[in-house]
């Protein structure tokens, strides 16, 4: 029997905000543990929260980018249970009015486009983190995180595999790179998934048991996460077992799921309305105000990329896939005038050579206008194509101006006629059979001696020049 996998998606993103959701205390990544914090954010008693108007607004501008409704009027609810990362025993998030509701994003998987609903986008605070030793004898609490703004988004169970859902997850992780609402760096858990998968026949129409899988916070890991546990629960459902609703923990390093606890529902949270916040009511001018300052979205940038630029329809989807990387890319062309080469460099080597250090994209070492030099060194004829994918390594590894990197290291093209000519003679005299070769039409013997001379001159020759002459001297 063949078996269909059901997925639906809580993204958490932390909010770019200069302070937290409810005190004044310091939203930074890092610092000396417990050091931004204050009695609000630790839940001491008796204090009041305030609610930052920063955090409504921004979740409304991601809820404006992903097509949803905004609620004029909406509240904030206590949600309660106990963890040590969470010092009042309770969260304050939203419960039955969120503030966005029933938009969308659109995604591309194999050619074939589809629409993922998003059930809601509410804001709440974030909690503390939990160290634990390696011997596992305790563990410690660092307060800075608890109370730094998030957003979280629920997706509809639209997403049937691994691939649709890095391509939601690429989507719109982009839309909030571009609307400037989160830095959306994974690896400090500014943005990070549970996920929600259940397995059924195909065909069947009613929805498996689910088990969720807690905090992911790579692309690699939800996806390795999504092949193993779909793997899982076939496999019980097969041996005859019973798939048991559950909240699960992934370990990317042993690519295996273990069960954390049973999987909470509303009723077990308990929540009611919190008494301290008043209601959050957005009004159409406000709404209005915030749809206007929005910026260009992927998807119009990569319209425009297609149209304007003339690029490939997969060249304009990755080059916008990262706000990072397009304006990295409308930088260079602004100094270069040459969109199809910048795109080539950055969708050859550039992104290459990132893959292959594993570095982000937000990682690139050189600023814009090298590339665009390193582009204008070769149509200007001082250095070939092959001389200047060395230099592009060196200008990555040395961050050094490529126009530099060229004088030190005298790549300039040879141009000079005569003395080409005497490295074609001495490439001819030591290739005979090629010459005899080409003489009896085999073209490949030409390209062959072209790059004899390119080797000898250590590709620094000019290649019209060297297929010039060197058509000259066999033609004799």
């Amino acid at each position: 029997m063949e078996y269909e996998i059901v997925i639906g998606l809580e993204v958490h993103s932390e909010l770019s905000t200069k302070s937290k959701i409810f005190c004044s205390c310091t939203t930074e990544f890092g610092g000396e543990v417990n050091t931004h914090t204050c009695p609000i954010c630790t839940g001491m008693p008796g204090v009041l929260p305030v609610l930052n108007k920063k955090v409504v607004e921004y979740a409304v501008k991601a809820g404006l980018a992903s097509n949803c409704k905004i609620a004029e009027y909406s509240k904030q609810d206590r949600k309660n249970y106990f963890y040590p990362d969470l010092p009042k025993a309770y969260q304050i998030s939203q419960y039955d009015l969120p503030l966005c509701y029933e938009g969308y994003i659109d995604i591309e998987v194999d050619d074939v486009q589809k629409r993922i609903g998003i059930t809601r986008i509410h804001i709440e605070e974030d909690a503390g983190k939990l160290m634990h030793d390696e011997w596992e004898t305790g563990s410690l609490v660092d307060y800075n995180r608890g109370g730094v703004p998030l957003i979280e988004i629920v997706s509809e169970p639209d997403l049937r595999s691994a691939q649709e859902v890095k391509a939601y997850l690429e989507n719109l992780k982009a839309i909030l790179e571009y609307i400037n609402v989160s830095d959306c760096k994974m690896q400090e858990g500014s943005l990070r998934a549970d996920v929600n998968l259940s397995v059924r026949p195909k065909g069947q129409k009613e929805f498996g048991t689910r088990t969720e899988m807690k905090n992911l916070n790579s692309f690699k890991a939800i996806i390795r996460a999504i092949e193993g546990e779909s793997a899982r629960q076939i496999e019980v459902i097969k041996s005859g077992g019973v798939i048991v609703q559950e909240t699960r923990r992934w370990d990317d390093n042993k690519g295996v799921s273990y069960a954390m606890r049973s999987k909470e529902e509303a009723h077990d949270y308990r929540y009611f309305p919190d008494p301290d916040l008043m209601p959050i009511v957005v009004d159409e001018k406000w709404k209005e105000e915030i749809k206007n300052s929005l910026p260009e979205l992927p998807e119009a940038r990569k319209k425009r990329y297609i149209s304007e630029f003339s690029l490939p329809h997969y060249d304009a989807s990755i080059l916008t896939s990262s706000k990072v990387l397009a304006d990295f890319f409308e930088e260079a062309v602004a100094k270069s005038k040459n969109a199809k080469a910048v795109s080539n460099w950055i969708m050859g080597d550039l992104l290459r050579i990132l893959k292959e250090k594993e570095m982000e994209i937000e990682e690139i070492p050189f600023p814009a206008d090298y590339l665009a030099k390193l582009i204008e060194l070769i149509e200007k004829g001082i250095i070939s194509g092959t001389i200047a994918k060395k230099v592009f390594v060196q200008m990555f590894d040395e961050r050094k101006d490529p126009g530099v990197i060229v004088k030190e290291k005298g790549l300039e093209v040879i141009s000079d006629e005569s003395a080409i000519s005497g490295i074609i003679l001495k490439v001819l005299e030591n290739n005979p059979k090629s010459i005899e070769d080409y003489k009896n039409g085999k073209e490949k013997a030409f390209g062959f001696l072209v790059g004899q001379v390119m080797r000898e001159t250590k590709g620094k020759a000019d290649p019209k020049i060297i297929n010039k002459l060197l058509k000259t001297e066999l033609d004799k």
